[in-house]
């Protein structure tokens, strides 16, 4: 047997079970302990797993083993993605500050950008100033989000069978986010964003292809119970088949989980979900839509939130950017104050709240303690560039604690 083959074994079964043992793996593959220890040292130096006495354990659970094999990666190919996170660098911040779990299901797309003097007329073509491509999504940000902010994050996806799932694996292996499970859609590609970026007045264009991120079946959402099962925290959006969704969220209150839904991008038929979420998270407008009320000041932003909680919403949470955010909890409200930032990019700043606010919840703080945390961790967000860039938890802990 080749060294990369036995290589791949070692991993799928470490994979499955978590850890595995110096003698077994050398009765298995009939070669000596020292060949084995070899192997075993060689992953950790990689950052897949890390040593322990008489053997090793998975650093991360879901490493996708079929999902590369099905889409014509190599398994060394997997280990050149994975080998620009060292073990020491990987446990020092996925260790650091970590309270709770919080299982995290959404969208994963590619986001296309090209920016440009001005937009296009119809039928005219235009030379792009820049281009890039990268990993977007408001599920992928979110979960990025609540890893930054201290949470463990097992993330939830679907993507195609494309090159772009390739991307998605390289992205979520390099990333703070601990676990994740990836599902390949027979039918449709990976979700993607063709985004315009006008350097006229800062305006953009948006189209977006759902792709893949529509198709999770029944099935797939049941495989997903064992992690959901060991989180405190179900965190959900939109940008998925709502069936799918909805299925996730009742189960998750079956279970007994804290369930926050972020109601983008907008559907009306979050309402047959209201009764089984413990916090809804609408901004302004999204909560104007489910309200039927136009939210202009904090005043309007009370009586739309009592009108959500009428609907069967527990506790409501209406962002308002710069005015801050509204908590109704119990019919007793609190204003959760904006915190001071030097605004460069306000995409990810939702993204960012609802990542930071699931985050401390699973910490075990209060719903008000948690939304002011969350509220520093976005102010934070905003001063970066790109949606899915997050700050990092002591950054996020210091504006908290200039309150």
């Amino acid at each position: 047997m080749f060294l990369e083959e036995r290589r791949r074994l070692i991993l799928q079964y470490l994979d499955k079970h978590e850890r595995g043992h110096v003698n077994y793996f050398s009765a298995y593959f009939n070669v000596t302990k020292e060949t084995i220890r070899s192997d075993l040292n060689s992953l950790a130096e990689m950052g897949v797993v890390q040593r322990c006495y008489g053997g090793a354990i998975i650093l991360r659970r879901s490493l996708q083993a079929e999902l590369i094999s099905e889409t014509g990666n190599s398994f060394e190919t997997l280990l050149q993605h994975i080998n620009h996170r060292k073990l020491t660098n990987d446990k020092q911040q996925k260790g650091k500050d970590m309270q709770g779990k919080v299982c995290v299901f959404g969208s994963f797309n590619v986001d296309i950008v090209a920016k440009v003097e001005r937009f296009p007329k119809g039928g005219e073509s235009l030379m792009a100033l820049g281009s890039s491509l990268g990993p977007g999504g408001k599920g992928t940000n979110q979960a990025t989000a609540a890893s930054k902010a201290g949470a463990q994050v097992h993330f939830v996806a679907k993507v195609g069978k494309d090159q772009f799932s390739n991307l998605a694996v390289e992205h979520l292996t390099r990333s703070a986010i601990h676990s994740y499970t990836l599902y390949q859609s027979e039918s449709e590609p990976t979700g993607n964003a063709i985004i315009y970026v006008s350097q006229e007045n800062g305006e953009n264009m948006i189209a977006i292809y759902s792709g893949a991120n529509t198709t999770v079946t029944c099935n797939e959402i049941q495989k997903i119970i064992p992690e959901l099962s060991s989180s405190d925290v179900l965190l959900v959006q939109l940008e998925n088949n709502f069936d799918a969704t909805h299925a996730l969220i009742k189960i998750a209150h079956g279970l007994g989980k804290f369930v926050i839904l972020n109601p983008a991008p907008y559907s009306a038929e979050i309402i047959s979900s209201l009764p089984f979420v413990d916090v809804i998270t609408p901004n302004e407008t999204e909560a104007s839509l489910l309200s039927g009320i136009d939210i202009n000041d904090l005043d309007t932003a009370k009586d739309a939130a009592l009108r959500i909680a009428e609907l069967g919403a527990k506790k409501v949470i209406i962002t308002m950017g710069a005015r801050g955010a509204l908590l109704l909890d119990n019919y007793q409200f609190s204003h959760i104050r904006a915190f001071p930032a030097v605004t460069v990019d306000t995409t990810g700043a939702g993204d960012a709240f609802n990542g930071a606010l699931a985050a401390a919840l699973a910490a075990g703080n209060s719903l008000v303690q948690a939304a002011t945390w969350a509220s520093a961790f976005a102010s934070l967000a905003v001063e970066l560039e790109g949606a899915s860039n997050m700050p990092e938890f002591t950054q996020a802990n210091e504006r908290f604690r200039s309150l």
